[in-house]
Formats: structure tokens, sequence, C-alpha cells
């Protein structure tokens, strides 16, 4: 095959972006001469190829885009030490059908008790299986939406908020807020009620949410919006923080 083709059959591949027959399309058509591979053949295993790739580099974007603060998959998390609600949960959480029925999971307890970890784990696990997934703290979430407001770009924050399969909104009730934040909370988390999921992991029980929020008429709408049919989760137990040191401890 000339030069020319060559140039040819690259310039095409960079336009089209496929980047897996810009790298090795000469391998392939090298090792199909060969092996006297059929042209079905030849052309089925370049398509390949390329749709894995473009696959995996899918996965990777998504949990890029995810914003994670670290990396916690399920298969890291010691069964045993968590919760028993947690326990005889998870199972059925790892199978991912809440994000496809818009069920929400609000995993409520003591600090240090894997809540994090576990939506973290959940976060990745949809990541890889093709859900666009964000996790943001309650504090930043609050922050950007205000931020939004004052920039008059709030519109425009709806529409991407609103397109994420499944949001993780972390540490609600580590800070109170002022009206504005309660009310601009209250507005983006019952948009998706019903129809997309979120996980929030909170230290706080029901009923101290109005410590948070202020106002006992909005706590209770917010309650009665994002338990409709979700899961929640006791995460009341024993710090696995201490657990962990505790062995660490008997291992010096």
């Amino acid at each position: 095959m000339s030069n020319d083709i060559y140039e040819k059959i690259a310039a095409f591949s960079k336009e089209l972006k496929l980047p897996y027959t810009l790298r090795h399309f000469k391998d392939d058509i090298s090792e199909a001469n060969k092996t006297s591979k059929t042209y079905d053949e030849f052309l089925y295993d370049l398509l390949e190829k390329e749709y894995d790739i473009r696959k995996e580099n899918g996965r990777i974007n998504r949990i890029r885009s995810a914003r994670f603060p670290y990396k916690k998959h399920l298969e890291d998390l010691i069964i045993e030490d968590l919760p028993e609600d947690a326990r005889n949960k998870i199972k059925v959480f790892s199978s991912l059908k809440f994000i496809e029925a818009g069920q929400n999971i609000i995993l409520a307890g003591n600090p240090g008790v894997s809540k994090t970890h576990m939506a973290i784990g959940l976060g990745l696990k949809a990541c890889n299986e093709g859900y666009k997934v964000l996790f943001t703290t309650i504090p930043l979430l609050v922050n950007e939406l205000k931020e939004s407001r004052s920039a008059r770009t709030l519109r425009a924050f709806e529409n991407r908020f609103e397109k994420y399969d499944l949001i993780i909104a972390d540490e609600l009730g580590y800070i109170s807020f002022d009206k504005e934040a309660s009310e601009l909370l209250f507005t983006y988390l019952s948009l998706r009620a019903g129809r997309k999921s979120t996980i929030i992991t909170t230290n706080l029980s029901f009923e101290r949410w109005d410590e948070i929020f202020k106002d006992p008429v909005m706590t209770a709408a917010m309650i009665d919006r994002l338990t409709h049919k979700s899961y929640i989760v006791n995460m009341n137990g024993n710090s696995y923080r201490l657990k962990e040191t505790k062995r660490w401890l008997e291992e010096q």
C-alpha cells in the first residue's frame, strides 16, 4: 500500500476521531496480510478495538468528571465492620437498580462508619456501568448555587444538575444554612425527587434537620420529598477509624 494511501487513512482517522485506528492501522494491516484475514474479519477486529478504547475512555472521563475526592470501591469495604442495616442493604444497592428507579439513598449515622466510602463506592460502580455521576459536599453545593444565582447562571446550573443519573451529596449536618441557602438547597434537591437518584450522607437524624434549615415547614417538606420511596439506612455504629487504629496498634 502506498504512502499516499497511508496518509489519507491517517487523516480520515484523525478527522473522525478514531484514536486506535490512527495509531495502529499500519500494524493491523500488516498483521492481517500475514494471517490472511478476510476483509470482514479485519473490519470487525478494527471496529471492536476502536469500540473498546472509546468505551474505556468514556469510563475514565465519567470518573474524572464525577469529582470524587478519592477512590473507594465497594470491594474495599469490610462488610462485617458496617452497621447491621448497611450490611443488609449493600447487596441491593450494588445492583444499582435504585438508579434505574430514580430512588434516593439516605445514609444517616455518626461519623466514621463508612457513609462516604459506601457512597463513593456506589458512585464509582455507577460510572463504570455508564451512568453520569457527580460527587459534592452539601456546603460546596450551597456555595455553587449562591455563586450561580449572583452570576445569573442559575438556570444553566439547574439544567446541568438535572442531567446527572446520580448525585452524591455528602456531609449534610456539619454546618447550618441561612434562609437563601436553605431555599436553594430545597429547590434543587426537590428537582430530582422521584426522577433521578441522590445519595445523601448525614450525621443527623431527621428530627434534627431543622437545626440546619431553621424553617420547620421547609424541613418537613424536604424530608417528605427526599424520603418518598427512598432507602433510609441506619448507619449508627462503631467508628471504623477507631477499629483501624486499634488493629494498627495491635500490629506494632
